[in-house]
Parts: structure tokens; C-alpha cells; sequence
């Protein structure tokens, strides 16, 4: 299985994996059903999560049921738990959706839920992330996960993600982050994608960031908590949730300038 998981991840693109995996995720749901494992977005209990990576493959990382890993679980905790996401009436702009929530966001009354991508099949309107068709202060919420470290000019990128927040609205932008690094890795003349792999952990990134990643979301007006929601958990509890210690979830305020 973890030898099949990595070519496909590898070998195929996105937009099919997702369109494939409406027919198989059902048949390993059944399949992989059990105890030792929990996935909290869909309530049910599994003997394993299975292999997930690009490269180094991570053991318990994908849900059999809605094919989350592990920082879409924590997140689903935390907007659960945390915000008023599943609370309030708000108008939600998902770019890049994950196929985890998808279904349910879209289902979700009290959310006016617009999704975007330049290429995904789950995208309601497609385009791109630094030139967005939407008016300024449109949306309450939102989520942007591991999306800009494919973008090349990613300061742009987080500068229309500001503009098309409302004022006092909340924005989640997760990326992978190299918490020992204090500064990004980035190389625009990198485009190999062995050495895209080499560098940046993937072969479609652009770079890997570092602690000055809150730096960046800062220097577009953003107030940002850096949230280690993990820390919430009791050590049995993260691994049966399957979810990482030291995964941040920055969390971006636009708040009203003096």
C-alpha cells in the first residue's frame, strides 16, 4: 500500500486523484473499519489510517473515510471547537478545497460557501490566487491550506487573500513550515523537480518555509496567532485522532487599521 499511495500521489494529477477517489474512498471505508483509530470529520473509527508522503512516507497519516491527514483533522478540531465556523452565518471562501470538508461545508446552513482554484475540479470559480474576481471585504472567512508554497509570487498571493477578507474576519493559511529554520528556502531558478523535492520537500513547491512565514502574513496586514492546537490533546488522544504535535494552524485577523 505505501509503495501504490506514493507513485500515485507522484505520478498522477491532482484533479484525476480527486475525481478516482469519489469511487474508492467508499470501498476502504468499509474496509479499514475498527477501533484504534478515530477520524473526528466523519465520527467514524478505523483499525488504521493508511501511509500518506510525497517522498518519506508517513504511517497513519490518511483516513480511509474522508481522506484526511493528519492537519486537516487537527484543523477540523480547531474550527469545531475554536471559531464560529459551524456557528454563525458567514460567507466562506475555501480556495484550493480540501475533498475532507468539501461535501460538508457546501452542506453547511449557515455558510454562503464559494470555492476557487486555478485547477481543481471542487473549484465553484476558477482563476488565480494573485489577480482574485471578488470585491474588497467580500468574505468572513478563509481557508487557504498549503497552497502558497506553490505560488511563486506568494507576497502578492496573501495581499488579495487581505483584500478580499472582510474587516474583523478570520483567514487560515497553513503551509509546511520548517520550524528549525529561521528563514524561507526559496530559488526561483529551481526547477527541476528533483531537486524541487531535494529542496522544498515537494515537487511542485516553490519553497520551503520557514519562521518568518508570520512575517510575511504580517507585512500584509494581517495579525497573526500562531496556534499549536495540538497541545490541547493528550498524548493518547493525538494518536488516535492521528494528528502532529508541532503542527502551527495560523490564525490571520484583519482588523480595523487606526
Amino acid at each position: 500500500m505505501k509503495k501504490l499511495i506514493k507513485f500515485l500521489i507522484n505520478t498522477i494529477p491532482r484533479p484525476y486523484l480527486i475525481w478516482w477517489s469519489n469511487f474508492f474512498s467508499p470501498i476502504l471505508d468499509i474496509y479499514y473499519r475498527g477501533s484504534k483509530y478515530s477520524d473526528p470529520i466523519n465520527g467514524k473509527s478505523y483499525r488504521k489510517f493508511l501511509p500518506y508522503g510525497y517522498v518519506k512516507q508517513r504511517e497513519n497519516a490518511l483516513s480511509p473515510g474522508t481522506l484526511s491527514l493528519e492537519r486537516h483533522r487537527l484543523l477540523w478540531m480547531f474550527l469545531k471547537n475554536e471559531t464560529v465556523f459551524f456557528k454563525e452565518k458567514i460567507k466562506v471562501l475555501h480556495i484550493a478545497p480540501e475533498q475532507s470538508f468539501y461535501k460538508i461545508f457546501k452542506k453547511q446552513k449557515n455558510i454562503t460557501y464559494t470555492t476557487y482554484d486555478l485547477n481543481s475540479p471542487l473549484a465553484s470559480i476558477k482563476g488565480d490566487i494573485c489577480d482574485m474576481p471578488f470585491k474588497d471585504n467580500s468574505f468572513d472567512f478563509l481557508l487557504c491550506n498549503h497552497v502558497l508554497e506553490h505560488i511563486e509570487d506568494d507576497q502578492k498571493a496573501i495581499s488579495e487573500i487581505y483584500r478580499v477578507l472582510n474587516i474583523n474576519g478570520t483567514a487560515i493559511l497553513q503551509v509546511p513550515i520548517n520550524q528549525n529554520s529561521k528563514k524561507t528556502l526559496e530559488d526561483n531558478l529551481i526547477t527541476n523537480k528533483k531537486e524541487r523535492i531535494e529542496k522544498f520537500g515537494q515537487y511542485d513547491h516553490v519553497r520551503l518555509y520557514g519562521l518568518d512565514y508570520f512575517e510575511r502574513l504580517k507585512k500584509a496586514g494581517f495579525k497573526v496567532s500562531p496556534i499549536k492546537y495540538s497541545s490541547n490533546f493528550t498524548k493518547k488522544e493525538i494518536e488516535k485522532f492521528g494528528i502532529i504535535e508541532d503542527e502551527i494552524i495560523p490564525v490571520c485577523k484583519k482588523l480595523i487599521k487606526n
